[in-house]
């Protein structure tokens, strides 16, 4: 049975992926996420069988909220209170409205058959990923980059995206674009 690894996103635009590259440096065992793969992940679903994408497209496009203006100001890494494995950025302490968003979305999910994990929502932008024995360098990079933001932008629309893995890293293709308002 053929099956797609999908996850559902907010794209970034150009300035904020700009400011967000500008946090990069190279650093032992740090390995940063290209600018142009830079999202900030709503959902993420895991392998999706091929017969299930429309119906689930079908339910997504039902998802309204208004459109609403989103800041980047914190960050963190994962796990919270181990050896950094995925340095990140994020929304600080929480907007409504994206979280209005990620339980239309996770409805629309559920809706559509698809069971997601249940983890927190935890909204970041994943930029880098770390190896096991760069420690120092995440450490070294949260302190020196403790204050770092993007601009603000405004959330229009959201996507379905698939996540192909390769060697060289993970590349994400957007399946379909969903307004927020129609």
């Amino acid at each position: 049975m053929a099956t797609e690894r999908l996850f559902l996103s907010v794209a970034l635009p150009d300035a904020v992926r700009s400011a967000l590259g500008k946090l990069t440096e190279p650093a032992p065992g740090l390995s940063w996420v290209p600018p142009a793969q830079l999202h900030l992940t709503l959902r993420f679903l895991g392998e999706v069988p091929a017969e299930r994408i429309e119906p689930l497209c079908a339910r997504l496009a039902t998802v309204h909220v208004a459109p609403f203006i989103l800041p980047i100001e914190t960050v963190g890494s994962f796990p919270p209170r181990a050896p950094a494995r995925v340095l990140w950025i994020g929304t600080g302490a929480g907007h409504p409205r994206l979280f209005q968003l990620r339980q239309r979305v996770d409805d629309a999910v559920l809706a559509a058959g698809l069971r997601p994990d249940l983890r927190t929502f935890h909204p970041h932008v994943t930029l880098a990923r770390v190896a096991e024995p760069a420690g120092e360098s995440a450490e070294r990079w949260l302190r020196r980059h403790g204050d770092a933001s993007a601009p603000p932008f405004r959330v229009e629309a959201f996507a379905l995206c698939a996540s192909e893995l390769r060697p060289d890293g993970a590349v994400h293709t957007i399946k379909q674009r969903f307004p927020l308002e129609n």
